[in-house]
């Protein structure tokens, strides 16, 4: 089953960003599908450079790109989040990626960007304990 990574669950991870720190890395540690997009890598790379350095966040990012599978975003699914009821342009996109290759689950914190999800949107927290 193919499982949708946000980056605000990368950055949780690579930035240590308690409470939330433990969930992500158990998260990523699952013997998962785990997808994610060239867009949550380049914001979690930003992100990361901010707080700890180039140096550190080109080997974190280049960590999880080798441990994650890397989904296409096309301009057909960028049109589409333009036309679409999402609030947040971001979160559109990574919702119709996420639909496009047919994950069956998205996780991310930012929850109440996803309203119009018709696939099922939780926390790595709630992910976990579902398992």
């Amino acid at each position: 089953m193919r499982v949708f990574i946000d980056s605000d669950i990368l950055l949780d991870a690579v930035l240590l960003r308690n409470p939330h720190y433990s969930f992500a890395l158990r998260l990523l540690s699952l013997n998962k599908e785990l997808c994610t997009s060239a867009e949550c890598l380049l914001n979690a790379y930003y992100h990361t450079c901010k707080y700890i350095g180039k140096d550190a966040a080109k080997n974190s990012v280049s960590l999880l790109e080798d441990n994650l599978r890397i989904l296409v975003t096309d301009q057909n699914m960028f049109k589409k989040a333009f036309q679409s009821d999402f609030a947040d342009l971001e979160d559109a996109v990574q919702y119709l990626t996420a639909i496009e290759h047919n994950c069956k689950i998205i996780i991310t914190r930012n929850l109440k960007d996803y309203k119009k999800s018709l696939i099922p949107v939780m926390t790595a927290e709630q992910y976990l304990k579902s398992k």
